[in-house]
């Protein structure tokens, strides 16, 4: 699926609108944002970005508008691309340098007090740098969205787009970087290195089980937080969703038994958030016994995908694999999210024509909710780490603000954010995480 914007020039004239619309439905195109460039006496120019399957599909849509009376498409292109021309992120200064008595003050001869200071008492970093607002999104491109190992520079947009949520919903100083190794000793040793220039780490697309490895040395390496999104993130985010899909279903979760269906990164990290969050029984599957040791070790009882399917009162599935559930295999009354994307474990519709209380797939379930608050709430109280604690009472904060059958909140509603990160920031203080001499309020 793509989104493709064309740049139309339309007679202004009654109805001009509509017959390019009904171009755009001959050719199975689905109309998103509908943008007027400009308008004149004879022509208007709309900017009208439609969901296509593929290249092909955008083309011969092109050819159908392009075939009505007085229209032109004068270019049409991936909206995704021309977004990305020329990245989306770049370094500002806070403080606008205009006069010599400014000069002075942001560099020589004021910034040696400053250094002096900070030698002197380095916990005066977090007042007087950005150390204590900003965060590392640090990859090796090993497992990217579906796109698997294309290394870390192809992997590039996508922490450009973490860094962009970053600033807009936390007011963090989000920085992408980009490892060049698939080694584990050489990707903590270089993290390690650069560490203090941040206040925390943000691990993001690494192949799995590489990532449990490197994140445990790098917890046990720095001062600051350090959070696998991949698995942390997104578990906060499902947990969040489970509580509000098993109120509309009438579950207890904790009293239920959940069923987690593939246990790499993602899925080994929501089946162990579950433990820790207090659920009964957690049962996890997954092909690879590789996989097994670590679940079991913190709680999660390895069985059968029959066995999942049948026994559990909550299914979520991460396994990568699009139509792996039949409808036949689902259980009246189950709660089901099958989040692998862009294509399911099985359809939302189809899961609940077979008897599923509650149904929905990954494009419900954002960990965007999740990691700006999160970040946020942990510089916000200076804590020494991301604890379960904390991570329990971001999900808490998202489940409450559902409304309507939402499964979770709007993304992008800012009082979101805000929630998760008091409830983050909190929970630090509550669990005694929290260093208050390393503690911002700028964010």
């Amino acid at each position: 699926m793509l989104d493709c914007t064309y740049r139309v020039e339309i007679p202004h004239h009654a109805g001009q609108l509509a017959r390019v619309a009904q171009a755009i439905a001959d050719g199975e195109g689905i109309i998103g944002d509908v943008v007027t460039v400009s308008l004149g006496r004879e022509c208007s120019v709309r900017d009208i970005t439609v969901e296509v399957q593929d290249g092909d599909q955008a083309e011969r849509i092109a050819e159908l508008i392009e075939a009505r009376d007085g229209v032109s498409v004068l270019w049409h292109q991936d909206r995704a691309l021309l977004r990305h021309m020329g990245g989306k992120l770049r370094i500002d200064a806070c403080w606008p340098v205009r006069t010599v008595q400014e000069m002075r003050d942001v560099y020589t001869p004021g910034v040696a007090r400053v250094c002096t200071a900070i030698a002197t008492q380095p916990e005066l970093a977090s007042r007087y740098t950005m150390i204590s607002r900003s965060v590392a999104i640090c990859t090796n491109g090993t497992r990217v969205l579906g796109l698997g190992n294309i290394g870390p520079v192809a992997s590039m947009p996508v922490m450009e787009g973490k860094a962009v949520f970053y600033d807009q919903f936390a007011g963090i100083s989000a920085m992408p970087v980009l490892i060049d190794t698939a080694d584990v000793d050489t990707f903590v040793d270089t993290v390690v290195r650069i560490a203090p220039t941040f206040g925390g780490i943000h691990l993001e697309d690494i192949s799995a089980p590489e990532c449990f490895e490197i994140e445990r040395r790098l917890i046990e390496a720095l001062p600051q937080p350090v959070m696998h999104d991949d698995v942390h993130g997104t578990a906060v985010v499902t947990l969040a969703a489970l509580m509000v899909a098993c109120r509309y279903a009438g579950i207890e979760l904790q009293a239920a038994t959940v069923g987690q269906l593939g246990l790499g990164a993602a899925g080994y990290g929501i089946a162990s958030l579950m433990v820790d969050g207090g659920v009964k029984r957690v049962l996890g599957f997954d092909p690879l016994e590789a996989s097994h040791a670590r679940a079991r070790a913190h709680g999660v009882e390895i069985s059968s995908m029959e066995r999942v399917l049948a026994e559990a009162d909550v299914v979520v599935a991460t396994t990568g694999r699009p139509g792996l559930i039949e409808p036949a295999m689902i259980r009246r009354g189950q709660v089901i999210l099958a989040l692998t994307n862009p294509n399911p474990e099985i359809e939302p519709e189809l899961a609940e024509a077979a008897g599923a209380a509650f149904a929905a797939d990954g494009r419900s379930v954002n960990n965007v909710i999740g990691y700006p608050g999160i970040f946020r709430g942990a510089l916000q109280a200076g804590a020494a780490g991301i604890n379960v604690e904390m991570k329990l009472a971001a999900a808490h904060a998202i489940a409450e603000l559902a409304r309507d059958r939402e499964l979770v909140p709007n993304a992008l509603d800012q009082s979101v954010h805000d929630a998760v990160a008091h409830a983050v920031k909190e929970a630090a203080i509550s669990s005694g995480i929290a260093r208050p001499e390393h503690a911002t309020t700028e964010l």
